[in-house]
C-alpha cells in the first residue's frame, strides 16, 4: 500500500523557494497509523527548539487501533532528521524575517522509513493568492474548450 499524505494548502497559502527531505522519529505505533494513512498535516508546521533540533508540531496522527495502554498522544512534538547541511541551511534562512518551514507531503520510503518532504516557503500576499486562483481557472478552461 502507498501512503502519500499531501498539504494541499501549502502550495496555496506559501511560495515554496526550496524542498527538503526529511526523517522523522516516531514511536512503534505512530508508524503503524501512518502505513493504515491516518494523518494529517494540513496544520502542521516546523520549529527549532530546545538543543538544536527541528521538530514538526502539530501534526496529528490517530491512535492506532490495535495498540494497546502503549499508544502515543496523538499531536505530540516528532523530531525530524535531516544532514547537518541541510539543518544548518534551513536555521540561517528560516532565522530571517519573512521565511517559514512547511510540510508539504508525508510518505512512506521504498526502504519502509517514513519521510517528511519540507519546504522552505515565504508567504503569500492576498493578491498573489488572487492569481493562483485565476491562473487555475483558466486552465480548466482551456482544457474545457480542448476536450470539445
Amino acid at each position: 500500500m502507498n501512503v502519500n499524505i499531501r498539504n494541499k494548502k501549502a502550495y496555496f497559502e506559501y511560495n515554496i523557494l526550496d524542498k527538503f527531505v526529511a526523517g522523522i522519529q516516531f514511536l512503534g505505533t505512530e508508524i503503524k497509523s501512518v502505513r493504515e494513512g491516518k494523518a494529517n498535516i494540513n496544520d502542521a508546521f516546523c520549529a527549532f527548539l530546545g538543543n538544536n533540533q527541528l521538530f514538526i508540531r502539530n501534526m496529528h496522527i490517530a491512535e492506532y487501533s490495535h495498540g494497546s495502554f502503549y499508544n502515543h498522544e496523538s499531536k505530540r512534538d516528532r523530531v525530524l532528521l535531516l544532514t547537518k547541511k541541510e539543518f544548518k541551511k534551513l536555521k540561517d534562512k528560516s532565522e530571517e524575517k519573512g521565511y517559514t518551514i512547511v510540510p508539504l507531503a508525508l510518505f512512506i520510503s521504498e526502504r519502509g522509513f517514513a519521510k517528511l518532504e519540507i519546504g522552505l516557503a515565504q508567504g503569500k500576499k492576498t493578491f498573489d493568492k488572487r492569481d493562483t486562483i485565476k491562473d487555475r481557472e483558466s486552465k480548466i478552461e482551456l482544457n474545457r474548450a480542448m476536450k470539445q
